[in-house]
């Protein structure tokens, strides 16, 4: 899924300076809590999952790697941190697993936690660009659970922000993969 490329994209979408204080949300394995630090060390990142057992491979990677990122374990739609804590929040391919409960729950948490003027940047699955990506879509729904998907394939997340509060919302490109398209979005709280 040239999985690098477009982390890569997302990082360099969301413009961090030093200094910035970046959240990955859902981070996984921190691949791309990782990658933003390899490209941003002057920034201070923090990457949030709630999976106990994924975070310890993350600490290891991170470890390995010799860098100095915090990881948190915690929920997307309930995190551990005061409000305005982050200039920056970066998530890749969580948003899909939430209901559009849980989705909204997280935007308005991922508000709390920025700064006025601060941004999210999304990279997640979108409304599929080609005939193939509308297959493989279809599959990836019956894996998670098309409810869950819906909002994301028919290109609703800018939408979601825009209902939660956020401002200047923008789709900010595509990316084809062989399992359908992902898209990217930001939007800003209000200064």
């Amino acid at each position: 899924m040239r999985e690098m490329a477009f982390k890569r994209r997302l990082v360099e979408q969301a413009g961090i300076q030093p200094g910035h204080r970046v959240l990955d949300l859902g981070c996984g394995t921190a691949t791309l809590t990782l990658l933003a630090k390899q490209m941003h060390p002057e920034a201070v990142l923090t990457g949030l999952d709630g999976d106990p057992r994924i975070l310890q491979i993350a600490a290891g990677k991170i470890t390995r790697a010799g860098l100095d990122v915090q990881l948190d374990c915690g929920m997307s739609f309930d995190v551990p941190y005061p409000d305005g804590s982050f200039d920056r929040v970066l998530t890749c391919l969580m948003l899909h697993h939430l209901t559009r409960a849980d989705k909204v729950r997280t935007l308005l948490e991922v508000l709390r936690t920025l700064q006025p003027g601060g941004e999210l940047h999304i990279a997640d699955w979108g409304k599929p660009a080609s005939h193939w990506a509308r297959v493989a879509s279809r599959l990836v729904g019956k894996l998670d659970g098309v409810e869950r998907l819906e909002d994301n394939l028919k290109g609703r997340l800018p939408i979601l922000l825009q209902e939660t509060g956020y401002v200047r919302v923008r789709q900010a490109g595509e990316f084809a993969t062989i399992l359908g398209t992902l898209s990217f979005c930001t939007g800003a709280k209000p200064q």
